[in-house]
C-alpha cells in the first residue's frame, strides 16, 4: 500500500524514492509470483539510459541531481538483471543475459564510484545464464541453444554445428558460462571427433598417436590440396587433426629458426665438409655483408610469408575490432613485423653492397670496421627480436595442456602487472636520471676527454681503462638513466663517482642522491611489484579452472572454423577448392528467400521450445529451494497457532461439560509473528503509520477555500481509519491515532468495511440512504432532519449505523450455542440537549471512559463506569425527533442496562459475602475448607448461568420488535466475529466543536 500511494508522501518521509515502481521493486526482490502478475496486466519497466546519454532529460536530471541520476540508473540496472524478470519478459534469455553482463561490464568502467554495484549486478546476470545450462537434460538441448542464431546461418540437427551462441558468449567474455562442464563436454566431443577412443588410452598411447599425426602433416596437406573431398582429407580437417598439423608445422617453422641463429650451414662444412667446401666458406665469411640468404634463411622467409597470409586471412575474416580484442593476434603482428624489417633490411644491405661493388670501391670489409647502424646490423637485430616472439608463441599452444594451462594463464596477468608496474617506475628512473646529469655531466666529459686524449676516434684502454669505462655512466641523459636502471640489479658500483676534478659537495649530493633512488626503485617499487605479481597468481589459482578452460575453448573453437586447414607453408599453394571458389565451379547455388525464412522459422520454433523447457525447470528448482529453506517464520507461526486453537477447543470442551472456565476472547487467537510483534511495539511508542487511502478525495471534498492540500492530507492520514477486532494493522493504526475529529469523514472506510463480506454489502445495500451519508438522502430516510445541519444529519446516519450493528450483534450471541458465558451487548441512547445542564465532572468522565474504551476495546467496563452516574444529571430530551422503532429501543436498551447493573452489584456482595465467610473458617480442617469452597463455586455457576439465561431470553422476546424495518438476518458467525470491533460506544453524547478539516461549528453524535 504504501508503494502503490508513494506520490501522494513527501520524498523525505517515503520508504522509497520516486523512480521505484511495483515493477521495479518486485524485480529488486525477485519474486516470480507478483513480476508475473505485474507484467500480465501491462506493465513495463522504463529502459535505462546510457552513462554518455546525450538527451535533453538525462542531461537535466545531471544537472538537478547527478546522485539521484546515477542512482536511479543503478535501480533500473538492478531491476533488469533479475533473473525472474528475464524469464518473463525476454523471447531469448541467454542473449539478454550477455548483452546486459556486457552493458554492465562497460559501465563498471565508465562510473568508477560504482564499480561494485555493477560487478555485482554482472556476477548475478552470468550466474542466470549458468544456470540455464545446469537444465539441459539432452545433448540435444544443449545443441539447440548453443547452434542458435536468430541472423546468421540455420543449423540443423545432424548437420555440423556451427556454435554460433557459444561464439557469442566468448565474444562477451562469459567465462561462467564457457567454463560449464555440459559446454565443455559438448566442445571435447567435437574436438576429438575422428579420433575414437583417444582419451582411454594411456599416457604413451597418445604421445605415440600424437607424434605419427605430426610427422605425417606434409602428407596429409598434400593429399587435402590435391583431393579434399577424400577420406583423408575430410581426416585433416577433424579439429584435433588440424590443431596437431598446424603445430607440428609450427614446431619445424621453430626449428629453422634455431638453425638460423647457430649458422647451421658453416657448423656442418667445418665438421663434414672437404677442402672444396671450406674454401667456400671462407668466401661466405669475407663477403658476409649484404650477402643472400642461405638455404635454412630461405626456409624461415618462405614460413614468414605464408604466416603473414594466415594473419591476413585471419583479419580479413574477423574483423579489425575483433582481431584487435585477442593478445595472440597483436604478438603474432609484432612477430611478423619484425621479421619483415629483417628481410627489407637484408634487400637493403644487399642493393648497398652492389651499388658500391659497381662504383670500383670494396664493400667487403670486417664486421668491425661496419657503421653503428650498417642495414646489415639492423636486419640481425630485428631477426633477434622477432625469433624471441616466435619462440614465445609456445605459451598460447601449450593451453591446451591442463598442467601448464593455468600456468600460461597466471603468466598473462603477471605481464599486465607488471607494464602498470613500469609507468612508475619509469617515471622514478626518468626524474633521477635527469638530475644525477645535470650534476655530473661535466665530470664525465673531462673522463671522455682523458680516454680519447690520442684520437677522437679510438678510445686509449691500454692506458686509461677506468676512464674509458665510467665516462659513459653520465656523459647524457640516455646512459645515466642506463646506468640506473643497471643500478637496480647492483651493476653499478660507487668507484663510477670518482670522476676527474669532481668535488667533495658535488660527489657527497651525487651520491645521496643515488642512495635515495636505491631506496625508492630497489627496495619499495620492486618489493611492491613483487607482491603485486603474488596476489595477481593468487587471485588467479582460487579460478584458475575457469579461466583455462575459457582460454582453451577460445583455442578449441579456432580450430572449429572450416577456414585454415592446411597449415604453412602449403597455405600458399592453391588447392583445387581454391580454384572452385575462383570459377565458381561445383558449388552449392545460394539458398532462395523463401527457404532461408522457412529454415529460420524453424530454428526459432525449435528454439523457442528448449527455452520454455529450460525456463520452467529453472522456476521450478527456485521455487523447491525456497519451500526447502528449513524452518521459517511462517513455520513457527502455523505450529503456535494450532497450539492456541487447541487451547480453546479443550476449553470449549470443558466449558459443555459444566466445568467453570475463565472467559476468552476467541478474536485473540491469531498470534503474531516477529514482524507483526515489532509493528506493535512502534505503534505503541506513537510511531504512526497513516491510511492514505482516499485521502486526496475526502480533503479535497472537505476544503472549501484553497490551502495547501499536502499539508491537510498529511494531517488527515493520522485522522483518518475505522475499528476492526482482529490483528489488521489498519485497525490497530486507527485505535492509536484517537485524537481525530469525531465529525470527519467516513464513506471510503465505510465501502472497504462493507466490501470485507458479500452478506454485509448486501445487509447494507436495501438501506442506501442510511449508508450513503449523504445529507439530501439522509432527508429523505428519515423527514424529521431536514431542520438540522448537513453534519448534523451524518452523525445521526453514524449513530444509526452502530445501533444496527449492535443489535446484530446481540441477535448473533442469542443465536450462538459456543458462547453461553458471553454477558449480553447492552445498548442505550442519552440525548443531552444541553451541555450547560450537566455537571462538567461527568462530562470529563464519559469523554475519558469513552476514549478509553475505544482504544482498548473494553467497552463494557467504560459502560459500567458510566452507567454510574445519575440519570438526572444524564438524561435530557433528544433536540431530533426520534421514530417510534428508536424510542423504543432507547428504553430497552435504558432497562436492559440498569438490570445488569443491579445484577453486577449483587455479584458484589456476595463475593463480599464470601471474604467474611473466608475469614471466619480459619479454624476449620483442610477437608472442610474445601468441600465447602466447591459447594459455593457451584452455587456461584449456577446463579451466573441462571442470569444469563434471563438476559438471554429477554433479548429474544424483544429482538424481533427492534428489528421492524431491518433486512439484515442471517449473518453468518464469522461476520459476526468481525463485526465485534466495529460496535460502537454504548453511550451517545451530543457534543458541538470546531471541524478540524473546515473550521465550522458543527454538532455530532458521538
Amino acid at each position: 500500500m504504501l508503494l502503490v500511494y508513494t506520490w501522494e508522501i513527501a520524498n523525505a518521509s517515503s520508504n522509497f524514492t520516486s523512480d521505484i515502481t511495483p515493477l521495479i521493486l518486485a524485480a529488486h526482490k525477485n519474486n516470480y509470483e507478483i513480476l508475473k502478475l505485474l507484467l500480465d496486466r501491462a506493465l513495463a519497466l522504463a529502459l535505462a539510459f546510457y552513462c554518455r546519454c546525450g538527451c535533453d532529460e538525462c542531461v537535466t536530471s545531471s544537472e538537478q541531481d547527478s546522485l539521484r541520476h546515477s542512482q536511479s540508473r543503478i535501480n533500473s540496472y538492478r531491476a533488469l538483471t533479475s533473473s525472474s524478470l528475464i524469464a518473463l519478459s525476454s523471447r531469448d534469455p541467454l542473449l539478454t543475459a550477455f548483452e546486459l553482463s556486457w552493458e554492465l561490464r562497460r559501465l563498471s568502467r565508465m562510473e568508477q564510484e560504482f564499480r561494485a554495484q555493477y560487478n555485482e549486478m554482472r556476477e548475478q546476470t552470468q550466474q542466470f545464464a549458468t544456470a540455464l545450462l545446469d537444465h539441459a537434460r539432452t545433448s540435444y538441448e544443449l545443441e539447440v541453444m548453443l547452434n542458435y542464431n536468430p541472423t546468421g546461418e540455420n543449423w540443423d540437427p545432424g548437420e555440423r554445428q556451427t556454435l554460433d551462441r557459444l561464439k557469442l558468449a566468448i565474444k562477451y567474455k562469459q567465462k561462467q558460462f564457457v567454463s560449464h562442464p555440459n559446454v565443455q563436454q559438448l566442445l571435447a566431443a567435437i574436438w576429438y571427433d575422428g579420433l575414437p577412443g583417444f582419451r582411454r588410452k594411456s599416457m604413451m598411447a597418445q604421445l605415440m598417436e600424437v607424434a605419427k599425426l605430426g610427422a605425417m602433416f606434409p602428407v596429409y596437406s598434400a593429399i587435402y590440396m590435391i583431393a579434399p573431398t577424400s577420406q583423408m582429407g575430410l581426416f585433416m580437417k577433424k579439429p584435433f587433426v588440424k590443431f596437431i598439423c598446424h603445430s607440428a608445422s609450427y614446431a619445424f617453422f621453430l626449428m629453422l629458426l634455431g638453425m638460423a641463429s647457430q649458422r647451421v650451414e658453416y657448423l656442418l662444412i667445418e665438421l663434414f665438409g672437404n677442402e672444396w667446401m671450406r674454401e667456400i666458406l671462407a668466401g661466405w665469411k669475407k663477403r658476409e655483408r649484404g650477402c643472400i640468404p642461405g638455404f635454412v634463411e630461405t626456409g624461415v622467409i618462405i614460413y614468414v610469408i605464408s604466416l603473414i597470409i594466415s594473419e591476413i586471412k585471419s583479419l580479413w575474416a574477423d574483423g579489425l575490432i575483433e582481431y584487435i580484442s585477442d593478445l595472440w593476434n597483436i604478438v603474432d603482428f609484432i612477430q611478423n613485423t619484425f621479421y619483415v624489417i629483417w628481410i627489407s633490411m637484408r634487400v637493403t644491405a644487399w642493393w648497398i653492397v652492389q651499388r658500391e661493388y659497381w662504383n670500383g670501391l670494396d664493400p667487403w670489409y670486417p664486421r668491425d670496421q661496419w657503421h653503428a647502424f650498417d642495414p646489415m646490423l639492423l636486419s640481425e637485430g630485428a631477426f633477434a627480436a622477432g625469433m624471441i616472439f616466435s619462440f614465445l608463441k609456445l605459451v598460447h599452444i601449450f593451453s591446451v595442456n591442463p598442467h601448464l594451462g593455468p600456468l600460461q594463464i597466471s603468466l598473462g596477468r603477471m605481464i599486465i602487472d607488471i607494464i602498470k608496474f613500469f609507468f612508475i617506475y619509469t617515471l622514478v628512473l626518468f626524474a633521477f636520471g635527469c638530475g644525477m646529469n645535470q650534476l655530473m655531466w661535466y665530470y664525465a666529459d673531462l673522463e671522455k676527454k682523458k680516454c680519447y686524449h690520442a684520437s677522437e676516434e679510438l678510445p686509449d684502454f691500454d692506458n686509461q681503462e677506468k676512464a674509458c669505462s665510467i665516462w659513459r655512466r653520465f656523459a647524457n641523459l640516455f646512459e645515466t638513466s642506463q646506468s640506473l636502471f643497471w643500478a637496480s640489479f647492483g651493476m653499478v658500483d660507487l668507484m663510477s663517482f670518482d670522476l676527474t676534478g669532481i668535488k667533495s659537495f658535488t660527489r657527497f649530493w651525487a651520491l645521496l642522491m643515488f642512495g635515495s633512488y636505491s631506496v625508492i626503485n630497489v627496495i619499495v617499487l620492486l618489493n611492491m611489484l613483487i607482491a603485486m605479481m603474488s596476489n595477481s597468481y593468487q587471485i588467479i589459482s582460487e579460478r584458475s579452472d575457469t579461466e583455462w578452460k575459457f582460454a582453451r575453448s577460445h583455442l578449441w573453437m579456432s580450430y572449429f572454423e572450416d577456414g585454415d586447414t592446411v597449415p604453412p607453408p602449403f597455405n600458399m599453394i592453391p588447392t583445387n577448392k581454391t580454384f572452385q571458389k575462383l570459377c565458381k565451379c561445383g558449388g552449392v547455388g545460394r539458398s532462395t528467400t523463401s527457404f532461408i525464412k522457412k529454415s529460420r522459422e524453424k530454428a526459432l520454433i525449435r528454439h523457442d521450445t528448449v527455452m520454455r523447457l529450460l525456463i520452467r525447470r529453472y522456476v521450478t528448482a527456485e521455487q523447491r529451494k525456497r519451500d526447502e529453506f528449513g524452518i521459517t517464520e511462517d513455520d513457527v507461526r502455523e505450529i503456535r497457532q494450532d497450539i492456541s486453537s487447541f487451547r480453546y477447543d479443550l476449553i470449549d470442551i470443558l466449558r459443555k461439560n459444566g466445568m467453570c472456565t475463565p472467559a476468552l476472547d476467541k478474536e485473540e487467537t491469531n498470534i503474531p509473528g516477529k514482524k507483526g510483534r515489532v509493528m506493535e511495539r512502534r505503534l505503541q511508542k506513537d510511531f504512526q503509520i497513516g491510511i492514505v487511502e482516499g485521502i486526496v478525495q475526502a480533503v479535497i471534498q472537505s476544503e472549501k477555500e484553497p490551502k495547501d492540500v499536502f499539508s491537510q492530507i498529511a494531517k488527515a492520514i493520522g485522522r483518518k481509519g475505522s475499528s476492526s477486532g482482529k490483528r489488521d494493522w489498519n485497525a490497530v493504526v486507527r485505535q492509536s491515532t484517537i485524537t481525530m475529529d469525531p465529525i470527519g469523514s467516513t464513506n471510503e472506510a465505510m465501502q472497504r468495511q462493507t466490501r470485507r463480506s458479500l452478506r454485509r454489502h448486501l445487509a447494507y445495500q436495501p438501506n442506501s440512504d442510511l449508508a450513503s451519508m449523504d445529507p439530501k438522502r439522509l432527508v429523505d430516510y428519515n423527514p424529521n432532519l431536514s431542520d438540522f445541519t448537513p453534519a448534523t444529519r451524518i452523525a445521526y446516519a453514524k449513530f444509526m449505523l452502530s445501533k444496527n450493528k449492535l443489535d446484530e450483534q446481540s441477535e448473533g450471541i442469542n443465536n450462538s450455542s459456543t458462547t453461553t458465558e458471553a454477558a449480553p451487548r447492552r445498548s442505550s441512547k442519552v440525548m443531552i440537549a444541553k451541555t450547560s445542564d450537566i455537571p462538567r465532572p461527568a462530562i470529563e468522565t464519559f469523554k475519558k471512559d469513552l476514549l478509553k474504551s475505544t482504544s482498548s476495546n473494553s467497552m463494557d467496563k467504560a459502560l459500567e463506569k458510566v452507567l454510574d452516574i445519575k440519570a438526572s444529571e444524564v438524561r435530557s430530551t433528544s433536540p431530533i425527533p426520534e421514530d417510534p422503532l428508536g424510542e423504543e429501543v432507547n428504553k430497552q436498551s435504558t432497562s436492559s442496562a440498569i438490570s445488569d447493573q443491579e445484577k453486577k452489584i449483587e455479584m458484589k456482595e456476595n463475593a463480599q459475602e464470601q471474604q467474611k465467610e473466608k475469614e471466619t473458617s480459619e479454624d476449620k480442617t483442610l477437608e472442610e475448607q474445601r468441600q465447602e469452597e466447591k459447594v459455593k463455586n457451584e452455587k456461584e455457576c449456577q446463579q451466573s448461568e441462571n442470569i444469563k439465561k434471563n438476559n438471554s431470553d429477554y433479548i429474544e422476546e424483544k429482538t424481533p420488535e427492534i428489528n421492524k424495518e431491518i433486512n439484515i438476518k442471517k449473518f453468518a458467525e464469522s461476520d459476526v466475529k468481525e463485526s465485534k470491533s466495529e460496535i460502537s460506544p454504548n453511550q451517545t453524547t451530543k457534543l458541538q466543536g470546531k471541524s478540524k478539516a473546515t473550521g465550522r461549528v458543527m454538532g455530532g453524535w458521538i
